[in-house]
């Protein structure tokens, strides 16, 4: 595997802002974050997830994808609680002078191995537009199972058991 997960330093938020404000990477963020998805006060916003998010596992876990062989930044990965459905969300996201390399099918290896050997989680979700066809396969090939689509949006799951059978057949 090319890389590994990094946890950020409150002085390496250069690449988080860099990231969120890139129309390019951000793109798929647009219906919520109107016009290109970039999100609006990126150096705020990494205060506040470095407070929040880091040192928080199992509730909460940020992480940089990290290239072994020069240590680029190549994106980010995320997982939280969400108590009202008993799950953790995720999220992966690639910046976009790294896409279409494999990065984001690895960032999601590392991030369902941290979420279940790591932090012990039962099960993680994600969702997005049914039209995202790369997100879509690099998720059924980790092992997520689809749970039901609804007004355009695919939801899908991948429980610690999954996980468990899935890596041992299946693994970069």
């Amino acid at each position: 595997m090319e890389l590994t997960l990094h946890i950020p330093k409150p002085d390496e938020g250069w690449f988080y802002q860099k990231m969120m404000t890139d129309p390019a990477t951000m793109a798929y963020n647009a219906p919520w974050f109107p016009p290109d998805g970039c999100i609006p006060n990126a150096e705020a916003d990494w205060t506040a997830l470095c407070e929040d998010w880091i040192g928080h596992e199992p509730e909460r876990f940020y992480a940089f994808l990290q290239r072994k062989s020069d240590g680029v930044f190549v994106g980010d990965v995320n997982f939280h609680y969400t108590p009202d459905k008993e799950w953790w969300d995720m999220g992966v996201v690639i910046h976009a002078p790294e896409r279409g390399k494999g990065y984001g099918k690895q960032g999601l290896r590392l991030l369902t191995d941290r979420a279940f050997r790591v932090a012990g989680i039962s099960r993680l979700h994600n969702e997005f537009e049914t039209t995202r066809d790369a997100a879509y396969h690099i998720h059924k090939a980790v092992g997520f199972r689809e749970t039901g689509e609804e007004n355009g949006i695919v939801h899908l799951m991948l429980t610690k058991e999954d996980y468990h059978f899935h890596a041992g057949s299946n693994r970069i």
